[in-house]
């Protein structure tokens, strides 16, 4: 059963790469919608600060959970919306997000 949603947002912000063991992808979130995400974070975090959503980038819908970062959220891009979407780092996405 899905829930109403608490938050959502839309917004366009680049693909960034973040390297270790193996590269993971996110894009960030942006300053001006990190404050209501941190707020409805308050109600639907579910420890260490990650924050399920639903998210849709290029007509691929997904879920995961934020990760928090240097004060703000990276939403981690799944390879297989990359792949669909043929999104790869520096690109521009644009993002629908629910949490």
């Amino acid at each position: 059963m899905d829930l109403d949603p608490i938050l959502t947002i839309a917004f366009v912000a680049p693909v960034i790469e973040w390297r270790g063991p193996a590269p993971f992808y996110f894009v960030p979130i942006p300053e001006e919608h990190v404050g209501a995400v941190a707020d409805a974070a308050r109600t639907a975090s579910y420890g260490w600060g990650c924050v399920p959503v639903s998210a849709q980038i290029g007509g691929v819908e997904f879920r995961t959970s934020l990760f928090p970062r240097d004060g703000g959220y990276l939403l981690p891009v799944k390879a297989a919306v990359r792949k669909q979407t043929g999104l790869v780092p520096g690109d521009a996405a644009t993002v629908e997000m629910s949490i």
